[in-house]
């Protein structure tokens, strides 16, 4: 027997299984449910892993425009997967891969490969049982990989959608293989409160039930979404009807913060039902740093600063998810709330900067493809380095802080990048050798973690207090060092280098109070209990700035 096979065995042998649904609408939290009920599992000492199931045909979201998708959320190993490994990865701090987040696309890519070598020796290829063991055996891979103790595995989209039927199979089928004992089902709901009557309605949580239970799963538990407290009489009434113990019936209030939900689950003893049911006998809970640290500091700030955020994708809430909760763990570590203003940057290409962005103590610009709304950015970014406003480029926020620069200060009337402009006679953004021979999209950007050398005695270096770090990266283009020297000599300093290849990761302006921008993306390295230290030193200098005002 191979070292691997042994290693999947053992796995699968010892692993506890949580799989968690959802029914009646979309974006009822599975993904914060998900996070938070594998936060007080690891409170218990139990070891954690999360996996995400989408049902969507892509191989995955790296071509899927944000107000289809949200943010694309990038692991250490270069994979681009859904916004909710975001939460995985902040709620419990273990790292997601490219195993822990699986789409359709990816399974039917993979059974039709191998059918298309000849693997299967002829036979005719079914959902049953050709998709849903491959959707199986990505479960127990990473049960492997991982060494979890407990994996736990969010089927996207609703109970009900066709797209989600072999990842449901999968998981009924999950149950029989594993042992009913060692596999447990979540399942996410809503109790609407109708205004005109009064009343808290169940019945749309029974039909999600229903529907499940045609499937072949029963839930073991009810997370059930409301805005009212949920009464003995409503939760014996859903007990009844779904066959789920009372004490099964979760209430999921909406709450101030996303960080309350473990508190909240833990003081409902959802750690003790989900440990009894797979006869696991462990340590006390322990969330009291969490509770101090994080919860405290969220509810009860003592001061306060206010922020633009001047992105493209505004609209939509999850496109800039990360950033918001960076900019979140920034205000826990400097006791502050951050309130956040959004503006669309092609709001500012209209009104002009003065107008949006004076009543703010910094600007952030994140990261995006395309030129909409670019100069909308470099105006705010020029606003920003002539008000000595605190600023945080992200990505290509970054590439637009060098274009303004290269623009206003260095005489380059018509810098840009040649995503943008193919002519301009300044390219100082200019597409990645490797990536000029790529015809592919997907998959294809500079992706993953990459180490980062900080030059001494700069506020980048002051910030992480370490001469290399590793940083995310999603992007195509890059700075182009020909004109470093002329930028050089009107003050930018550049401050972070990737040392095999040269490449510029870190610029900042040492005559202004805070002015920092990175060719990466910090936001997926913060945590609630350890802020990314570019944003905590970002917000740090924003509340200076707030009380000068």
């Amino acid at each position: 027997m191979s070292a691997l096979n042994a290693v999947l065995l053992y796995n699968e042998a010892m692993a506890k299984f949580i799989f968690v649904t959802g029914g009646v609408i979309s974006s009822l939290g599975k993904g914060i449910t998900s996070a938070s009920v594998g936060k007080i599992l690891q409170s218990r000492g139990l070891k954690v892993s999360l996996m995400k199931f989408d049902p969507y045909l892509n191989v995955d979201p790296g071509t899927m425009n944000p107000y289809q998708h949200g943010e694309v959320y990038v692991t250490e190993d270069g994979a681009e997967t859904d916004l909710d490994l975001g939460h995985y990865e902040r709620f419990t701090g273990a790292r997601m891969t490219k195993f822990n987040n699986v789409t359709t696309g990816q399974v039917y890519h993979a059974v039709i490969s191998r059918e298309r070598r000849g693997d299967y020796l002829g036979k005719t290829i079914q959902v049953i049982p050709h998709i849903t063991n491959e959707i199986k055996e990505r479960v127990k891979k990473v049960a492997a990989v991982s060494g979890a103790d407990v994996v736990i595995v969010e089927i996207g989209g609703t109970v009900g959608d066709i797209e989600s039927l072999p990842f449901l199979e999968a998981a009924r089928q999950f149950g029989l293989d594993a042992g009913r004992e060692n596999v447990f089902y979540v399942h996410v709901t809503l109790i609407p409160f109708i205004k005109v009557a009064g009343e808290i309605k169940t019945k749309p949580t029974q039909h999600s039930v229903g529907t499940l239970r045609e499937i072949g799963i029963q839930p073991d538990v009810l997370i059930c979404r409301t805005e009212k407290p949920l009464s003995d009489e409503v939760k014996e009434k859903i007990s009844l009807f779904c066959n789920v113990r009372k004490e099964a019936v979760i209430e999921a209030k909406d709450v101030s913060s996303i960080y309350q939900l473990p508190l909240i689950f833990k003081n409902q003893i959802l750690d003790e039902i989900i440990l009894s049911h797979f006869k696991l006998i462990c340590r006390l809970s322990d969330l009291k740093d969490w509770e101090k640290g994080v919860i405290d500091k969220v509810l009860g700030p003592k001061t306060h600063t206010r922020i633009a955020v001047v992105g493209k994708y505004i609209e939509l809430q999850d496109a800039y998810k990360s950033i918001y909760e960076a900019l979140i763990h920034a205000g826990i570590a400097n006791d502050a709330r951050v309130e956040i203003e959004k503006i669309d940057s092609e709001d500012i290409e209209k009104l002009g900067p003065d107008k949006l962005l004076g009543r703010v103590s910094g600007v952030l610009v994140p990261g995006g493809f395309g030129y909409r709304g670019i100069e909308g950015k470099i105006k705010a970014i020029e606003f920003a380095r002539e008000k000595g406003v605190p600023f945080l480029g992200l990505c290509l926020g970054m590439q637009c802080a060098v274009i303004e620069f290269s623009r206003h200060a260095c005489g380059m009337k018509k810098a840009n990048s040649t995503e943008f402009s193919k002519a301009t006679p300044y390219p100082v953004i200019s597409l990645l050798e490797e990536q000029k021979k790529i015809n592919q999209m997907g998959g294809t950007m500079r992706l993953g973690s990459y180490p980062c050398r900080l030059l001494p005695k700069t506020r980048a270096y002051a910030a992480y207090k370490k001469a290399v770090v590793h940083e995310r990266h999603r992007h195509r283009y890059e700075f182009n060092n020909k004109y470093r020297t002329a930028l050089e000599k009107k003050g930018m300093v550049f401050s972070g280098v990737y040392p095999r290849g040269n490449l510029v990761e870190i610029v900042e302006l040492a005559d202004h109070p805070f002015f920092i921008a990175v060719q990466f993306h910090p936001e997926f390295n913060s945590r609630p209990d350890k802020s990314h230290p570019l944003f905590r030193e970002f917000i740090r200098a924003c509340l200076e700035r707030s009380a000068e005002a």
